[in-house]
């Protein structure tokens, strides 16, 4: 008989499955449906909250087994720049958490825009 995985590893495989479902019913939700879960996704305590948390607490774990010469230090290195990548990325959206908060409808004030909503140009910044 196969050894079953324990609690923790199924528990983050259950995880990654409710996300991809997620992720697929994401395309199809309404605005204001669309807008109520990416506010549960970036708000405090949300999904990249808790999982940007999850990361700090690998690196803590890969910072220990590094230095005891279990795994190499580039694990602890990528897992640490991953988790402050995420927590920059994070601070980087929650100035726009408010607007989707707005969509969708959860009490928060409406941004402040112009009466009626205007398309704009796209404009990418990158951080270096």
């Amino acid at each position: 008989m196969a050894e079953q995985s324990p609690f923790p590893v199924r528990l983050a495989a259950d995880i990654a499955r409710q996300l991809g479902a997620l992720t697929n019913y994401l395309p199809d939700a309404t605005p204001h449906e669309a807008a109520r879960i990416l506010v549960a996704i970036l708000s405090e305590d949300g999904v990249l909250d808790q999982f940007t948390g999850l990361l700090v607490t690998g690196s803590r774990f890969a910072q220990h087994h590094s230095e005891r010469g279990v795994l190499p230090p580039e694990v602890w290195l990528a897992v640490g720049r991953a988790a402050n990548e995420l927590h920059d990325i994070h601070v980087d959206l929650d100035e726009h958490t408010e607007a989707l908060a707005a969509l969708a409808g959860t009490g928060a004030k409406p941004p402040k825009t112009a009466s009626k909503p205007v398309p704009t140009a796209m404009v990418v910044r990158r951080h270096r």
